[in-house]
């Protein structure tokens, strides 16, 4: 029986259960999901069914990540809500492929682990699966593993086996309308053009995870904790001298009273290669003395803002400064200080959770 795999949440419970209660059926796992949305959330999510599957003994295959062919297929339901029309076509579409990898395989039982979700419709799901077994002949297993306490037991898997546990369903439309509600930004749809890993990012957590296995594979205990702390995300900033746009680095945490407004400011003073401003506390670092308190070796701000420092240096850089942990006031680094400028700086700050990996040193 092929069984489609939405995530390791879902699809590590479910497949215990359906080994304990089909015991003569050969179960081959299917991960078709192109609706996941960014691509390194879909790889976190792959990367955590290939560690559930090895450890059940159970194959899996990948399916194709046909990203802009889903896409296609719900267009003009972006809007729907959780549980409307865009799932129901998403549902048909990746039903119908693991019903068809069922026939490919030569088997003609199929099923998913959406089954357990209690975001989705299982009547939605019973209802895709009927009109696909009517067309190609196949036979669509539905089981309820949610009720009589399962929801409660899926939970105790999910802890005991410490498995990720992801907090939106996967698709773009119902991540940004989620958020939306959480009056939340989605902070999982941005990415820096430098690639560079923010903190509390899908990157940072996909890094972890991947430490996780190479930890487990080495025999090392560890823990995955959670902690609280105030993040950042700059959405849009820029520098102007004399009406043109120059090349500038924002560093991380750098926030103005008028978010988003242009900002006329002037140098007061300079000490040290950096620039005190007259206004909203504004300190301006040129890429010389950038090297010079980094040991680092760029050519120039353009250089510097696609390669992008990391946040512990752009952290460590306030501290060199004498700024601070909690230093809030705009830091720009540019090629050469000028005496006066305008600045824009589109930026929030917001409490949030992030995972960190510790390693054990100490045996229970």
């Amino acid at each position: 029986m092929v069984v489609h795999i939405c995530c390791s949440v879902d699809s590590h419970f479910f497949l215990e259960r359906l080994r304990r209660e089909f015991p003569e059926e050969e179960l081959v796992a299917f991960f078709y999901d192109p609706n996941i949305h960014p691509y390194s959330e879909y790889r976190l999510r792959l990367l955590d069914v290939e560690r559930s599957c090895r450890k059940l003994g159970i194959p899996l295959i990948e399916g194709e990540y046909d990203y802009d062919g889903w896409l296609q297929a719900v267009r003009g339901l972006e809007r729907e809500p959780e549980k409307g029309e865009r799932c129901r076509v998403c549902f048909d579409r990746r039903l119908r492929r693991t019903a068809e990898m069922a026939r490919e395989l030569g088997e003609r039982r199929y099923t998913t682990t959406l089954l357990v979700s209690p975001l989705k419709s299982q009547e939605q799901l019973k209802e895709s699966a009927l009109q696909i077994d009517r067309e190609l002949g196949t036979e669509f297993l539905f089981v309820d593993y949610r009720s009589g306490g399962g929801t409660q037991e899926q939970g105790v898997v999910t802890k005991r086996e410490r498995l990720y546990r992801q907090n939106y369903c996967g698709c773009l439309f119902g991540l940004s309308q989620q958020r939306a509600q959480q009056e939340r930004i989605a902070d999982e749809l941005m990415e820096p053009v430098t690639r560079r890993v923010l903190p509390g990012s899908v990157a940072e957590r996909l890094s972890l995870y991947q430490k996780r296995i190479e930890l487990e594979e080495r025999g090392i205990p560890y823990e995955i904790v959670r902690e609280s702390f105030l993040n950042y995300r700059l959405l849009r900033g820029a520098v102007r001298v004399e009406g043109e746009v120059v090349p500038s680095y924002i560093v991380g945490y750098s926030l103005l009273r008028r978010k988003g407004s242009w900002v006329r400011v002037r140098v007061e003073f300079v000490e040290e290669g950096i620039a005190y401003c007259n206004r909203d506390e504004v300190r301006l670092l040129d890429l010389e003395s950038l090297n010079r308190l980094l040991a680092s070796r760029y050519r120039s701000v353009k250089e510097l803002a696609f390669r992008g420092l990391d946040y512990g240096e752009e952290l460590g850089l306030r501290e060199i400064l004498g700024m601070g942990c909690y230093n809030l006031s705009p830091l720009i680094v540019l090629d050469k200080i000028p005496t006066k400028l305008e600045i824009s700086i589109d930026a929030v700050t917001y409490r949030d959770v992030r995972q960190k990996l510790l390693i054990r040193k100490t045996y229970a």
